[in-house]
């Protein structure tokens, strides 16, 4: 049976743990030679350890123009061309309005809104005729969620992103779509609780009660959809929205 991304090349941006990293898992078991980036070496140095020797990595952070520069000049130098982009480095914290502060905004808008902008745009000239660019979206960008407005904006920025990207690319026949993940059991999520064990849990389990298949996901299932957006499967698929919630956003 063929692998659905044999002789692709992807990049996938923040990869060392959640749901990046179970991405590079899956590109690389579908064929795809993958070059993946983060922000701390010794995390980078494991993940390369379990993806093997179809992935290397790059230390980038995604908001820094020369890390970027960085990256793509390694991928122009060992591949010569982009097959993938998945722009999925992020992230953010919670606070109330009027606790807002101006390092929280420029960090979240740094991260998903500047970070997936300049990664798409640096990545242009690589990027081969017909590429498939996939963004880390969220059901945030369009629900609302206490102390969480920052975040939940960056997020609707980066699916207007896809939207308007197609347009920009429609010439060379490249497409851009966003996955919009929902409650997902990835670090960065049970971080938000803090570090106790127990509040953590009660997160996991008041997130679960929300989703109208009673639980969280799991990164491996947001990998799945990624896939597919990577993969000549979605030829057609351009500019849209994959809910990968559990049915979250739906009701």
């Amino acid at each position: 049976m063929s692998k659905q991304l044999e002789g692709k090349i992807a990049v996938i941006t923040g990869a060392t743990s959640g749901i990046g990293l179970a991405a590079a898992q899956a590109f690389v078991r579908e064929g795809a030679r993958v070059v993946i980036t983060g922000r701390r070496q010794a995390e980078l140095d494991a993940a390369l350890a379990a993806l093997g020797p179809n992935a290397s990595g790059v230390r980038a952070d995604s908001s820094r123009m020369e890390d970027l520069d960085a990256l793509f000049q390694v991928v122009r130098e060992r591949h010569g061309r982009i097959d993938v982009l998945f722009a999925n480095a992020g992230g953010g914290s919670m606070l109330p309005l009027g606790e807002i502060t101006e390092a929280h905004f420029d960090d979240i808008f740094g991260r998903n809104v500047k970070g997936v902008l300049f990664t798409v745009q640096k990545a242009l000239p690589l990027l081969a005729k017909g590429a498939s660019v996939i963004l880390t979206g969220s059901t945030t960008s369009v629900e609302g969620t206490a102390s969480f407005s920052v975040y939940s904006a960056s997020k609707a920025a980066v699916r207007n992103f896809a939207r308007s990207w197609i347009l920009d690319l429609k010439d060379r026949g490249i497409r851009v779509n966003t996955i919009a993940p929902g409650a997902t059991e990835t670090p960065g999520l049970v971080e938000l609780a803090g570090s106790d064990k127990a509040q953590q849990q009660g997160l996991l389990d008041y997130l679960a009660s929300r989703v109208p298949l009673g639980r969280v996901g799991r990164p491996e299932e947001i990998a799945n959809a990624a896939v597919f957006l990577a993969s000549d499967a979605s030829s057609f698929v351009n500019g849209i929205e994959m809910f990968v919630d559990g049915g979250q956003a739906q009701v």
